[in-house]
């Protein structure tokens, strides 16, 4: 045959199918490989939706776009809400081959690569779980601009020469804010100050006294004083945030009657951080949740890291994914085996975190600091002593992943299981049982395992 006369054809999955490069400023769409089937839109929600009546037009049925910054999510709303098919890929499976790029090529690249089926779809969760997402998202980044203005104010402090730090474990605490706002109203009285000392505080007035002579400084101490307001600005914005995840988390149990008849009773051994929210029963809340199964039974497992599964991932997003394996993959958690010629090139876990993998990694850690001996705690320990603590990290965390899919899809309650052992005692188990087949086997009775080891 000749080879001018040689094509290589694959078959169309989707005949009816575009792909748009998402932009900033406007949106590039192709709805095949002519000229004539690319159009640029803007970015305004007028041209959104003449973009959506043009794929109508040409009677498009699916979409494939890159999930490029933000830029996606009010097309991606307006599409789904007129029934188009949405693919929201990941960029890093949309790159052209080398050589010159422009918007019109991967406009007509991605929707190359759709049309024959070359493209999978991210993982999007529901619009309960977006909403609470988006609410706990935003309370984190409130918990550190606080988080940073108390490093601000703790330089002040130090600035005037007021050692508050050291004779006080969290300046933001009772005896710390009460103390530095005498400080802001012009008290400079160490004695008067150390009076306003809280009586769970470790420290004497006497210790506290010597830390507060300052030396009169009246630019720090306005800087100080600008510092608290925004701390307690920031402190008021949390308590409003917190209270909106409250009615959202209230509106997802109420709506679902399989959610309401659970019920739980309070843990006291779990220990609630000085940032989870106060007014929340999340002990509770996370039972009904995910219709009766307990996540705070996992040691290491906090209110923060229960709050983070249900805001990221949600009950309805963690059985999308279909085995544990692919649930842990998806968090980056598990090795990424590459193999050429039967050798493995590299077995190295893939780069990048998501706030779940982090509140996953954080729980692990903690898992490694019990004192108690527990299954998960002794796995930590065998990981940390042979490969260090950062593999321990994340060895752990992919178990934990591993823990709560089984739990949450399978409905299996967590227990102390035997795969969590140590290696010795995985293989003396091992042993026994190979043992005790044998005997059956050969049908020995007592008085011939006496004759063997005489």
């Amino acid at each position: 045959m000749d080879q001018d006369t040689q094509k290589v054809s694959m078959e169309i999955v989707h005949p009816f199918a575009a792909g748009i490069d998402v932009g900033s400023r406007s949106h590039w769409v192709a709805i095949g490989q002519k000229p004539s089937d690319i159009k640029e839109f803007g970015v305004f929600n007028e041209d959104l939706k003449s973009l959506t009546e043009w794929l109508m037009e040409h009677k498009i049925t699916t979409v494939a776009m890159e999930s490029t910054g933000t830029y996606w999510q009010s097309l991606y709303a307006v599409l789904v809400a007129n029934g188009l098919e949405v693919t929201l890929c990941n960029g890093k499976f949309t790159k052209n081959i080398k050589g010159r790029k422009t918007d019109i090529q991967d406009c007509q690249w991605i929707q190359k690569l759709h049309s024959i089926g070359l493209l999978t779809s991210s993982f999007l969760p529901n619009m309960d779980t977006e909403q609470l997402r988006t609410y706990c998202r935003h309370r984190s980044n409130l918990l550190d601009m606080a988080a940073s203005t108390q490093k601000k104010m703790q330089k002040y402090l130090r600035l005037l020469n007021l050692r508050l730090d050291v004779v006080v474990n969290d300046i933001c605490g009772l005896t710390g804010l009460s103390i530095i706002h005498a400080i802001c109203k012009g008290e400079t009285n160490p004695e008067k100050l150390a009076s306003l000392r809280h009586s769970n505080c470790r420290k004497s007035e006497a210790e506290i006294a010597k830390a507060l002579h300052s030396n009169g400084r009246k630019d720090y101490l306005f800087a100080l004083s600008q510092e608290v307001e925004m701390y307690e600005i920031l402190q008021s914005k949390i308590t409003q945030c917190d209270l909106e995840i409250e009615r959202i988390l209230n509106t997802i149990i109420d709506k679902d009657e399989n959610k309401k008849q659970h019920d739980i009773e309070s843990k006291s051994h779990k220990r609630i951080n000085k940032n989870t929210p106060k007014n929340i029963d999340l002990n509770k809340i996370g039972y009904q949740y995910f219709e009766g199964v307990d996540l705070m039974a996992i040691e290491g497992f906090s209110f923060s890291t229960l709050l983070s599964l249900m805001s990221e991932v949600g009950l309805e997003g963690i059985k999308k994914f279909g085995t544990a394996k692919q649930f842990s993959s998806w968090l980056r958690l598990t090795p990424n085996n590459k193999i050429s010629g039967g050798k493995v090139l590299s077995s190295r876990i893939p780069k990048g975190s998501n706030r779940l993998k982090i509140a996953l990694r954080n729980a692990a850690n903690a898992i490694g600091n019990l004192k108690e001996s527990t299954p998960l705690r002794d796995f930590f320990q065998r990981i940390n002593f042979r490969k260090g603590r950062v593999s321990a990290v994340s060895a752990t965390a992919r178990k934990l992943s591993v823990i709560i899919w089984n739990m949450v899809v399978k409905n299996i309650p967590y227990h102390n299981p035997h795969e969590y052992l140590y290696l010795d005692k995985k293989r003396k188990m091992g042993l026994v049982k190979r043992i005790q087949k044998q005997i059956d086997k050969f049908a020995l009775t007592n008085q011939d395992l006496n004759l063997l080891t005489s």
